[in-house]
């Protein structure tokens, strides 16, 4: 039986080590990843093995050669271009299309028994079987659900937050048998999950998943990389070390010259014809390479030193990764999470800030303080996209420097040339980061139209005709310290999760693009940008008998950029409307929730007293509205989700409205009671947008003050919904307390439960497991209906170590006890 092992990726994410290695060859323990997986092919019979390359081929085939030296027969099938994990082996066919095969990662860590995986697919007469493994963290891997009698019923490639329901993984270790290639297209690329395994389960072919137990790692990133060679040290991976162990975990290799006045701590690693000197100290979880000179005074501490390097007196080396042929000089300081690549010189006393990367061949100066990375590339943030786009701190997480690094990146994705709109809030902080941003755009060969201070659903309205994208910076809603960067598509809308990945790995790389100097980009600032939205806007919806009605309404900008476009709004509609709040106020851009709750109260007492139909209060950006209504009570936001669908319906007769799936099955009842369908979606804005764009689609909303008007926009438009509000208020001729008397009541429940990153992935199989026979939603995250309709929903957040709960019942308490119920699964699958 022969095996396939991949090893062509280029590792992007693993820069620089991989700027000039493959990502195969690199050391985990002093040996090649590679060389880690070929003895364990061998140590299970499988010698005769064919080997895929791609990037920096030859240096892989240098390396291992024809794999005598490990007494195995190797041979290569050289990629051309990325032909995908299925393409790949393909291209290899040839040589496997006799006999069942298994399939490998070149630069994955494991010891699995491959002979029990084998057993088990020739027992099951599987056509394919997937390893799988169990991880807590399964968002970077295809999750896979197999039922018990290991056939694979789901594959999901790469899910969401919102998708994980379960932490059993595809490790891409497969066994196969040839007649999987008649399944594979040649010379194009082809993944397995992607492509392959969805199409042999749809035509019911037998696949299975073997869970396996050991050790696996898939190495990479910086971090994962580290881990790795830890675990190594510490025995948790049955691996082979070369050397001594010359006391309890510490190794040393053949030829090694170490001071018997040197401190090791172990578990570590000296590799072959090191020289550690006297007065060096060697603590845990490093790993030093062959013929590298530790001088004396040094101290290193989980660094890993890869071979031919020079680490001088006094030196300090923590958490760090150092290139081959690198040379540390006297008192040089390189700290937790810095990588440095091969053949750098990094001068006397000078000091490498954490997570800092050095790209290969790069001197840095003596005494140099470096904190950022040197020449293109730099550091990525584990989460740069959150619920909000970019958000953090303003002048300590998101920093002038950050907004034109980030700025950089998003022109990166853009072609040379192209207009990005860019726009801002009321505030200080957003000007100055915004002109930043700016400039970064202009200097990447992209034109600017600069709407300077607008409402969102204008900043997205104006994007949207011509442009290939932009963004808007705001104050974080209820957080007045704290910033958000959104970024926009074409259309107007929140960049997709796809986008999204794109400018984050971008950005992590920092290859940013910059134009010649006859390729600077124009700056341009439009001009009658608010006519041009109202008239849009006026001609879109439907406006009919608002000017007949003789409504009185009551509008609060609450000292935000929504007051900007009121005043060529209102008057063109024809209404009678009092606008209070109507001016900017910097120093407050935007408002705690109980400031928006007082302000609400407020304006309910000018409602009542003016005998208005209605009051509605922007949120500082125009995007969102609370509404009170005729008596001047609050109309919760979630009720008036249910208002508006109310109506909507009513007037429309048919269509489909789009809601996220922790909205009230009540706007089921509403919906259906008018002709019209719910459509549900997941919690996340791209994806009610998505849906908003359909031409069935007669309205969108989030339960939180978002509307979307399919006829005007696809994206949440505040000031679009309130001209909506009025036409249908003024056309039904009831008043706002009628409408809402007649929807029943809802009675959902929510909680939310701190759960560390590492289980999420546990929490979510568990409460699959814990559904049993009852009905299980997927849509996002996972919701189980119980057989007398109650449901609740579990959905980890993506972007906070956090599981958030929702629960609905015929009353608070039915609700509340489901709550309390699940809420116990995922505390007990937390701990």
């Amino acid at each position: 039986m022969k095996a396939v092992v991949m090893a062509g990726g280029e590792g992007t994410r693993l820069r620089p080590m991989t700027s000039t290695m493959p990502k195969p060859l690199l050391p985990v323990a002093n040996r090649p990843i590679m060389e880690h997986v070929l003895r364990l092919l061998k140590r299970h019979g499988l010698s005769e093995t064919v080997v895929t390359v791609q990037f920096l081929a030859s240096l892989v085939k240098n390396y291992f050669g024809d794999g005598e030296e490990l007494g195995m027969e190797l041979t290569y099938a050289n990629e051309e271009k990325p032909l995908g994990t299925a393409g790949s082996v393909k291209n290899a066919e040839e040589a496997l299309k006799d006999d069942t095969f298994l399939v490998i990662s070149g630069d994955a860590l494991t010891d699995f028994d491959l002979t029990d995986l084998i057993n088990f697919h020739k027992e099951n007469g599987a056509l394919v079987t997937v390893c799988l493994t169990r991880v807590p963290n399964p968002l970077e891997f295809g999750i896979t659900i197999v039922d018990e009698a290991g056939k694979v019923e789901r594959f999901l490639e790469k899910p969401t937050w919102g998708q994980v329901f379960s932490d059993t993984v595809n490790t891409g270790i497969y066994v196969m048998e040839p007649e999987v290639f008649d399944y594979v297209e040649p010379d194009v690329p082809v993944d397995w999950s992607g492509d392959v395994f969805p199409q042999l389960m749809k035509e019911g072919k037998p696949i299975f998943g073997y869970v396996a137990e050991g050790y696996w790692e898939d190495v990479g990133t910086h971090e994962s990389y580290v881990k790795a060679q830890a675990d190594v040290l510490e025995g948790k991976v049955d691996v082979e070390l070369d050397g001594f162990e010359i006391s309890p975990g510490v190794w040393v290799a053949e030829g090694a010259d170490v001071d018997p006045e040197a401190v090791l701590r172990g578990p570590l690693y000296i590799g072959d014809y090191a020289k550690v000197e006297a007065g060096t100290e060697i603590r845990e979880h490093t790993v030093v390479g062959s013929n590298v000179v530790v001088k004396s005074g040094a101290f290193l501490h989980k660094a890993v030193v890869h071979d031919n390097v020079y680490v001088g007196q006094q030196s300090n080396l923590r958490g760090c990764v150092i290139g081959k042929n690198t040379d540390i000089m006297r008192a040089a300081r390189i700290e937790d999470g810095a990588v440095i690549g091969d053949e750098c010189l990094i001068g006397e006393e000078s000091i490498v800030q954490g997570n800092v990367r050095v790209y290969p061949f790069k001197t840095i100066e003596a005494g140099a303080f470096v904190n950022t990375s040197v020449i293109w590339e730099s550091r990525g943030q584990a989460h740069l996209f959150g619920a909000r786009g970019v958000s953090g701190i303003l002048n300590v997480e998101i920093t002038p420097e950050l907004a034109v690094r980030l700025a950089g990146a998003y022109a990166t994705t853009l072609k040379k040339g192209s207009t990005v709109t860019t726009a801002r809030d009321h505030s200080r902080g957003a000007r100055a980061l915004k002109r930043a941003m700016i400039s970064a755009l202009q200097t990447s060969a992209i034109d600017v139209r600069d709407l300077e201070n607008v409402p969102l659903p204008v900043a997205r309205q104006q994007t949207a005709r011509g442009s290939a994208g932009g963004f808007m910076i705001r104050t974080s809603p209820g957080v007045p310290d704290s910033v958000d960067i959104m970024f926009f598509d074409e259309r107007g809308a929140d960049l997709s999760a796809a986008g999204q990945r794109k400018l984050d790995r971008v950005y992590a790389r920092q290859e940013y693009r910059r134009a010649f100097p006859g390729e600077i980009g124009d700056l341009s600032f439009p001009s009658s940008v608010f006519d041009s939205y109202t008239g849009s806007l006026l001609r879109a919806v439907d406006i009919s008998g608002i000017a007949e009605s003789g409504l009185k309404v009551v509008v609060d900008a609450a000292n935000g950029s929504a007051g900007l476009v009121l005043p060529s709004l209102l008057g063109r509609l024809g209404v009678d409307a009092l606008t209070i709040n109507p001016g900017l106020n910097e120093a407050r851009p935007t408002e705690t929730a109980d400031a928006r709750r007082s302000g609400l109260a407020r304006l309910g007492e000018i409602v009542a007293s003016a005998r208005a139909a209605f009051g509605v209060r922007f949120d500082p950006v125009g995007e969102r509205f609370s509404l009170v209504d005729e008596r001047g009570r609050i109309v919760e936001d979630d009720r008036t989700l249910l208002v508006m669908l109310d109506l909507v319906a009513a007037e429309r007769r048919s269509g489909r409205v789009a809601l996220p799936v922790t909205t009230t099955r009540i706007a089921e009842q509403v919906a259906a009671y008018h002709g019209t369908q719910v459509e549900w979606t997941t919690t996340a804005a791209d994806d009610l947008t998505r849906v908003a764009r359909s031409e069935t689609t007669i309205f969108g909303g989030d339960g939180r003050g978002g509307f979307i008007i399919p006829e005007f926009s696809s994206v949440f438009d505040g000031t679009a919904a309130f001209v909506r509000l009025i036409g249908l208020v003024a056309r039904t001729q009831l008043t706002l307390s009628q409408i809402d008397a007649r929807i029943p009541r809802a009675h959902v429940q929510r909680r939310d439960l701190a759960t560390p990153w590492a289980v999420k992935g546990l929490v979510m199989r568990h409460v699959v497991e814990a559904a049993g026979d009852r009905s299980v939603d997927t849509t996002d995250g996972v919701r189980v209906v119980e057989a007398d309709g109650r449901w609740v929903m579990v959905l980890p957040d993506p972007a906070e170590a956090v599981t958030h709960l929702w629960a609905e019942g015929p009353d608070d308490a039915s609700a509340q006890a489901l709550l309390d119920e699940w809420a116990s699964v995922v505390d007990s699958a937390g701990r």
